[in-house]
């Protein structure tokens, strides 16, 4: 199938989000939201091995677009961040340590790339993601992690044989899971039933 891209504007400007306008297949304007500071975004499923089990790694935040609509004041996710935001010429698989090192205070043992290009909202915004697990041999906090300008409130250390009813808990608690956080966990649970 041969793809022709059309040009597309600048509506509206910032540093972090652009708000663009291209044309849909029928030739109608679409208005959609873009990155302009990053080339990629990393999502990583920390998964800590240890004695009693496998863990995942799941963040609880407070994003302003949902307790600003009344969505829900929290949202469950995985660690995440821009590639290439704050280091010209950062790879994918720098950003993955450095955001797992920052958001969680873990260091990753090994890194794997489960999918690449994955978008979460094609019909409002251009961003894909990365998803790669991260295995931790070593239940240790290397490094104070950051709560981003106090985005994140909480992070949370769930076993795998409970994160079904742990998620579920979560929802009838009123707080939003994040599309990321469950294809993170996808792979994680996929790699488990091989």
């Amino acid at each position: 199938m041969n793809i022709s891209f059309t040009a597309n504007k600048v509506l509206y400007d910032t540093e972090f989000l652009q708000l663009k306008e291209t044309q849909a297949p029928n030739g109608t304007p679409w208005i959609y939201a873009h990155r302009p500071n990053a080339k990629n975004v990393v999502v990583i499923a920390p998964v800590i091995h240890n004695e009693h089990g496998d863990s995942i790694v799941f963040l609880e935040t407070r994003r302003p677009p949902l307790y600003a609509e009344g969505k829900a004041q929290t949202c469950i996710e995985l660690p995440a961040g821009l590639v290439g935001d704050e280091t010209k010429g950062e790879t994918t698989r720098q950003a993955i340590r450095k955001e797992l090192l920052e958001e969680t205070g873990y260091k990753a043992n090994k890194i794997t790339i489960s999918a690449k290009t994955v978008a979460s909202s094609s019909g409002c915004t251009s961003e894909t993601s990365t998803i790669a697990i991260a295995d931790i041999f070593k239940d240790k906090i290397f490094k104070k992690p950051i709560t981003d300008f106090g985005i994140i409130i909480d992070i949370h250390k769930i076993p795998l044989k409970k994160v079904e009813s742990w998620l579920k808990l979560q929802q009838k608690n009123g707080k939003a899971i994040s599309s990321q956080a469950l294809a993170g966990l996808y792979f994680v649970l996929s790699r488990i039933k091989k």
